[in-house]
């Protein structure tokens, strides 16, 4: 969640850019990607207080087309991040074309008043009350779309499983499904990356978050994933593989593919503008001319999945179109994991090898961790859907850390990260209670890691390391002792999830 400013500000650049109406930068022929239609109004902004159910208000610039009558509403990324004059050039290209645009602060921030609980109860009632206090307003035609990135992202959709009468649809952009997996804590692990937002925008959390290393009520208020059944609005889930919320985007899709379309790209964490294969906002106004402003004409996605195979630019082939994911016709294939280092579809006979608890925060040192490496492929593989792991293990303390880390490795030995995933060993029942490790008892963990659409070209190897960290991404927490893997026949595997795409 670490967009604040910088992405406020990309986002207006982008939006004011003479160049954000083109077409796509990677060619394709789905109408919704290169979907315009000129610019038709003046702006005029105004400085708002949203009364809310509690007798407080939030602070709104209120963005609406200079001209009479009513239009719809769209709520730009509500956030904690006090950018309201960046929002007010990003909202400019939607006024433009016949809306009006609500850029407020999130309780807390800015000149809204009060404590600022990212993502709270709280925080999703106010959402709640913005979003009807712009339905009723005579200037409103009663439909209302929310959009924003990250933390908009999250919120987009947390407001949606709250249900407001008059929210017609939503388009979170780099978004997740769960504040505790997708973010705080990965596997059960807290995740040390997250400790810089928290000290810059809520440093309260700090205190609160590590109070709650349990799922529970306190962080299914924060779940989108809690309350899926709610989520049955339009939503335009925008995605980027290389994104450290991808998990979450897809889980949702997965949840309510009815209702959920999602566009997945070469992206990382932000908007896709100005970052290869760069779809313009032209797709944003589609979305919202077709579920609020009511034009018939207006295309949705060709696919329910939109999908561009990195590594981009590489081997990935652009833009590809599925009904579902992971793609019909994906299968499994099953890899173990050998005592000489090799990763392939014949197991070995059963023995066992381990590596010592790295309790730093620096990279593991050969002895702290374990790689195995398939033979160069002799043709392409494409990873479309999650790869995940059976671990065998056994600890010498009463609790443990396990990274699973997935690479790419090139002929000439240097690597590419495509996916990584984390469990901590009394999370293997859940997350919502600590199950005991007995030192010494081999424990079955079943860990994901975060989805993928990746081709690994013909010469490239496939690389899995084991180790007990993944600084920064999870805290080295682990206690200090050594970890004891189960290998060959019947012991750890790898499951790659695979399609067959011949270009």
């Amino acid at each position: 969640m670490t967009c604040a400013r910088t992405l406020a500000a990309l986002s207006a650049a982008a939006l004011i850019s003479p160049f954000m109406a083109s077409a796509p930068a990677a060619a394709d022929t789905d109408p919704f990607l290169s979907y315009d239609r000129p610019a038709t109004y003046e702006v005029r902004t105004e400085r708002v207080s949203v009364p809310l159910r509690d007798g407080s208000h939030l602070a709104c610039d209120l963005h609406r087309p200079a001209a009479e009558g009513r239009f719809p509403a769209i709520v730009h990324d509500y956030t904690a991040y006090d950018d309201l004059d960046n929002l007010a050039l990003a909202a400019a290209y939607f006024v433009a074309r016949g809306y009006n645009v609500a850029a407020c602060n999130a309780r807390g921030s800015g000149d809204s008043p009060g404590h600022l609980d990212p993502f709270s109860g709280q925080e999703q009632r106010d959402n709640y009350d913005l979003i009807e206090w712009l339905a009723v307003q005579p200037w409103s035609t009663g439909k209302v779309g929310q959009m924003g990135v990250s933390y908009g992202a999250h919120a987009s959709l947390l407001v949606a499983v709250n249900k407001p009468p008059h929210l017609t649809a939503i388009i979170p952009i780099e978004g997740i499904s769960d504040w505790y997996e997708n973010t705080i804590y990965r596997g059960g692990i807290y995740s040390a990356r997250i400790r810089d937002w928290q000290r810059s925008t809520a440093p309260d959390t700090l205190t609160t978050y590590a109070r709650h290393p349990l799922y529970d009520d306190f962080w299914r208020e924060r779940s989108v994933k809690a309350r899926w059944k709610n989520l049955d609005i339009p939503a335009l889930e925008i995605a980027g593989w290389y994104d450290r919320y991808r998990q979450g985007m897809v889980e949702n899709f997965q949840a309510r593919p009815r209702n959920v379309w999602l566009v997945a790209g070469p992206w990382q964490h932000g908007l896709p503008y100005g970052q290869p294969a760069d779809i313009g906002f032209g797709p944003y106004l589609a979305w919202w001319d077709r579920w609020l402003g009511g034009r018939r004409d207006a295309p949705l996605p060709a696919a329910k999945v939109t999908s561009y195979e990195i590594p981009s630019p590489g081997a990935g082939t652009g833009w590809k179109r599925f009904s579902t994911w992971p793609p019909r016709g994906a299968r499994q294939e099953r890899l173990s994991l050998a005592a000489d280092g090799t990763l392939s579809s014949s197991p070995s006979a059963a023995t066992t090898r381990g590596f010592t608890v790295n309790t730093e925060t620096t990279p593991a040192s050969p002895d702290e961790k374990l790689s195995f490496q398939t033979r160069p492929r002799r043709a392409d593989l494409v990873l479309a859907g999650e790869v995940t792991a059976k671990v065998r293990a056994a600890f010498t303390a009463t609790d443990g850390n396990i990274a699973v880390i997935v690479e790419d490795v090139a002929p000439d030995g240097t690597s590419n990260r495509i996916t990584q995933g984390w469990l901590k060993a009394s999370h293997r029942f859940g997350h919502d209670r600590a199950v005991p490790v007995r030192p010494g008892t081999v424990y079955d963990l079943d860990i994901r890691t975060w989805p993928t659409h990746y081709r690994l070209s013909a010469g490239h190897s496939l690389r899995v390391t084991i180790s007990s960290d993944d600084y920064p991404e999870i805290d080295s927490d682990a206690p200090a002792g050594q970890v004891s893997l189960r290998l060959g026949h019947g012991g750890t595997e790898i499951r790659l999830t695979t399609y067959e795409d011949n270009r």
